[in-house]
């Protein structure tokens, strides 16, 4: 298996290590020269790709790629790698794809005043990103159709794992508890992004899965049970209404659902974090809060 991630960020980096451990040639691609060296340590090969053009380097590597994970967010302008493989370009650059993953977002759901979704909920886009994510996944489902290869659609809720937590932001003073009467959000710990796709990669598996923990809840709870561990006050609750947000956070706040995972689970994947109390006691004690990323599988 060679895989091959575009955008090995926060998850495609997570991913990329988790596929090299398990013995799998993994490339992933950069904007940046300076994170070249970070994919390297964790075994993916680095090429830098701004979503423009492709260099001979990186053109040449995609020969004997076999599974693909379109990890870059799409813009006003539509997905890069679209514009990019549209057509033919697809199997004549990737002659050997047997795979592709998307990672979306179940922001693509838009709201349901808090009603449980699945993979079959009627998408209902609220902001601009969702609504191009929607695109992005409509575009990849004709691409993956027109040349005969498998498409997952990896639909993952709010990512969070070492570095990247509720201990971070108390750490560094930012933490907020906002609290909106009903309102619940899913999340979703890195490695376990990682590992459904792992699972989704072996399988060939086609479709589209929701990537979520399994209990939706009040964010102002997670920043009390963080506070609970690291043994400092939690800060004090401050209504959504009247609380000094952008309008990116405040955004978030218009989409209140529960998301399901039933369908990833029948597949066989078993979470490794299936609620934010066992996840952040396991970020706690094992002191990987403040790391730069996921360090073991």
């Amino acid at each position: 298996m060679h895989v091959m991630i575009f955008g090995a960020g926060y998850s495609g980096k997570a991913i990329g290590q988790l596929l090299s451990s398990r013995g799998c040639r993994v490339s992933g691609t950069t904007r940046s020269l300076e994170k070249q060296a970070a994919l390297r340590d964790s075994g993916i090969q680095p090429f830098q790709f701004d979503g423009g053009e492709l260099s001979d380097a990186l053109a040449a590597e995609l020969a004997t790629v076999t599974h693909l994970v379109q990890s870059i967010a799409p813009g006003r302008d539509g997905d890069p790698l679209i514009r990019l493989f549209g057509g033919n370009q697809l199997k004549t650059l990737m002659p050997k794809l047997e795979w592709i993953a998307y990672l979306s977002t179940v922001g693509v759901y838009g709201d349901h005043d808090g009603a449980w979704v699945d993979e079959d909920t009627t998408l209902k886009p609220v902001s601009q990103r969702s609504a191009e994510r929607v695109e992005a996944e409509e575009a990849w489902q004709t691409l993956a159709g027109q040349n005969g290869v498998p498409l997952a659609i990896l639909r993952l809720s709010g990512i969070y794992g070492p570095g990247r937590n509720a201990f971070v932001n108390l750490a560094n003073g930012t933490a907020r508890r906002l609290v909106k009467k009903d309102q619940v959000f899913n999340r979703i710990r890195v490695e376990d992004i990682a590992g459904a796709t792992a699972l989704l990669a072996e399988l060939r598996q086609p479709r589209i899965y929701n990537v979520t923990d399994n209990e939706p809840c009040p964010p102002q709870d997670v920043v009390a049970e963080a506070a609970r561990l690291m043994g400092v006050e939690p800060p004090p609750e401050q209504p959504f209404q009247t609380a000094e947000l952008t309008p990116m956070a405040r955004s978030f706040y218009g989409e209140n659902k529960r998301v399901s995972n039933a369908r990833l689970k029948a597949l066989g994947y078993a979470f490794r974090f299936g609620d934010y109390r066992q996840s952040l006691q396991d970020l706690w004690q094992n002191a990987s809060w403040n790391k730069a990323g996921p360090e073991t599988f």
